[in-house]
């Protein structure tokens, strides 16, 4: 019994032994586990970092990269080394008919040429008059903005050769000649506001809709200049006044005759046939905003026949009502023609707008801030130099 007992107790204590030593194992054995997994936690933690950091540096080598990009493709611009005056003046140039021969309101092919090629060799580059309303001026540095328009809308404006029913250019019109030189000088720009009058604008009415469209499409402009060419001050047999009702009729069948060819095409500038307007000033309300059956007008931009350049959207001395032109003529221009600016310029080149190249600043002489309206810059920064 004794001995049995004795049995009994060795085998219990090896058994507690036994159990004593598997539970050291599996400690052990969790704790490898554990460690294992820190480990492996601890190596993916690094990898993780690294990656961040790889990316970040990524990304840091790709703004530095883009902030480079951007540096080359506007480099900084010397204002004061430019002559930098974006509150200087702009001529907004006044064409009537291109044809032979020379005339008073007539620019050969030849001459009108000329012409281009002098604004492009001084300096000059075209901008649109919807720009020019924006003051959204975009010409590279140290250059000068011009406008061309043209009014009447003429056969030599743009002629199409009818020869078995294609449309093809006339290259000795307005717009052959401006592709043309476009072609050759890219950085002239293809820009120029046609003021037409109803009802057979450009004078060839089986082509009327093709060449509005054409004109769109390459970034040219189709604005308004009355119906039929109406005097807006007075009528000249009867010399009586005209009213509001004879104004408004005037400018929004003009609107309504182009928008019926092009829908939803916003006519927002009028050049004044004969450079006329209503004396009273309560009818020139109706010359820049007025409506005729149904159809809305608002003249944005008011150009007259007037001989001088005029002045920036944003300027305090700019009346957007009363826009001044040069004749682009060289016949009886009274010394205030195209080329009588441009010596005048040449010898005056302070008075002259010169480019910061980028659309989204102002930029000029400090002692000319007095002359900036802010109310008129919108979002643009201003760059007053000394």
């Amino acid at each position: 019994m004794v001995k049995n007992k004795r049995k009994f107790v060795t085998l219990m204590v090896i058994l507690v032994l036994m159990f004593i030593t598997a539970c050291a194992n599996v400690k052990n054995d969790n704790n490898a586990f554990v460690e294992k997994e820190d480990n492996q936690q601890e190596h993916q933690d690094n990898v993780s970092n690294e990656e961040k950091e790889d990316e970040k540096l990524d990304g840091q080598e790709n703004e530095a990269e883009e902030e480079a990009s951007i540096e080359e493709e506007n480099p900084s611009v010397d204002l004061k080394a430019l002559k930098v005056n974006e509150l200087g003046k702009i001529m907004i140039l006044m064409y009537h008919d291109i044809g032979e021969p020379e005339d008073v309101w007539v620019r050969t092919p030849e001459n009108f040429r000329k012409d281009l090629q002098t604004l492009y060799d001084k300096g000059y580059r075209t901008i649109s008059m919807k720009d020019y309303i924006e003051g959204n001026i975009n010409t590279p540095p140290g250059t000068t903005p011009v406008v061309i328009t043209f009014d009447d809308g003429t056969r030599g404006q743009f002629n199409i050769l009818d020869e078995d029913g294609e449309f093809r250019i006339d290259p000795n019109c307005a717009v052959g000649i401006l592709e043309e030189f476009n072609k050759k000088h890219p950085d002239f720009g293809l820009n120029a506001t046609f003021y037409v009058f109803y009802p057979t604008p450009f004078r060839q009415e089986q082509w009327v809709a093709d060449k509005y469209q054409y004109l769109v499409e390459k970034g040219m402009e189709i604005a308004n200049h009355c119906y039929n060419h109406e005097n807006l001050r007075m009528d000249f047999n009867t010399k009586e006044s005209r009213d509001a009702q004879f104004i408004q009729e005037a400018l929004g069948k003009n609107v309504k005759a182009t928008q019926e060819i092009l829908p939803g095409y916003e006519v927002d500038s009028l050049a004044l046939p004969y450079g006329a307007s209503p004396k009273d000033e309560e009818l020139y309300n109706y010359v820049i905003k007025g409506s005729f059956e149904g159809t809305q007008y608002h003249n944005k931009a008011i150009l007259l026949v007037g001989s001088n350049p005029a002045r920036p959207s944003y300027h305090v001395d700019t009346n957007m009502a009363r826009i001044p032109r040069i004749r682009a003529s060289e016949m009886e221009t009274e010394n205030t023609g195209l080329y009588d600016w441009l010596e005048y310029f040449d010898k005056h080149p302070e008075e002259r707008y010169i480019s910061d190249g980028d659309p989204n600043t102002i930029s000029f002489p400090k002692e000319l801030e007095e002359y900036l309206d802010k109310d008129r810059i919108g979002d643009k920064l201003i760059q007053a130099y000394e």
